[in-house]
């Protein structure tokens, strides 16, 4: 049987159900309605039904603003800095340098072998895949001549 969650009492429900009917944006809306109709009393399984967002996130939605109180809701994602660069632009110039020459088994650059070189270099492991997704960014083209008529 689906729990009800219990929700700290930072605003009332009247005070909830009026910054949720007054928020300009979607996703605090959706948020500040998740926090009221949990605040009623409703179980997950119909706050689910009525608003699609999952259990799970409700519990988290629930925790930031138990703990953070109304600072805990709103959209967040512009505080996501996102991943790492995977070659920084040392090794991008690195690269570079190396590529203007023949690869090391003296044949012609690809993938496989710009991931290994990079693999070498930063001691993480690099996919072929992202080896050819490094050359593509860097517009590197390989260039192969044409064989001659016999």
């Amino acid at each position: 049987m689906p729990k009800r969650i219990s929700v700290a009492t930072h605003l009332s429900i009247s005070e909830l159900e009026q910054r949720y009917r007054s928020a300009k944006d979607g996703v605090e809306s959706r948020q500040y309605q998740i926090i009221w109709l949990l605040a009623q009393g409703k179980k997950t399984e119909e706050v689910e039904k009525i608003t699609g967002y999952s259990r799970t996130w409700m519990y988290t939605l629930v925790k930031r603003y138990n703990e953070l109180g109304i600072e805990g809701l709103g959209d967040r994602r512009q505080f996501n800095k996102g991943s790492k660069a995977l070659v920084d632009d040392i090794h991008q110039a690195q690269l570079w340098q190396v590529l203007q020459g023949n690869a090391p088994d003296g044949g012609l650059w690809n993938g496989r072998k710009v991931a290994d070189w990079l693999t070498n270099l930063t001691g993480k492991k690099i996919s072929r895949q992202r080896g050819w997704e490094v050359l593509q960014q860097m517009t590197f083209r390989l260039r192969v001549p044409r064989s001659n008529h016999t």
